[in-house]
């Protein structure tokens, strides 16, 4: 997953892409959460593979992970 998601502050303003391109993590993530399958993804964008999205879920479900949540008192 780290050769395909990459942080540069010279693309996109050093949010994570896949692999340098200018196609941040969260645009996919929005692209999928709004209904588009993974086949229409890789039909509109010819030069993003399935790996790319696949290591795109990878990287959001890491960024999930919890492993405690406490609340703050109010």
């Amino acid at each position: 997953m780290n050769s395909i998601i990459t942080l540069d502050p010279n693309v996109c303003h050093g949010k994570p892409c896949i692999r340098g391109l200018r196609y941040p993590v969260e645009n996919v993530l929005e692209w999928l959460a709004g209904g588009m399958t993974v086949e229409e993804i890789l039909s509109d964008y010819e030069d993003l593979t399935r790996d790319d999205i696949l290591a795109v879920l990878s990287y959001a479900a890491r960024l999930a992970h919890v492993n405690r949540f406490e609340q703050l008192a109010v």
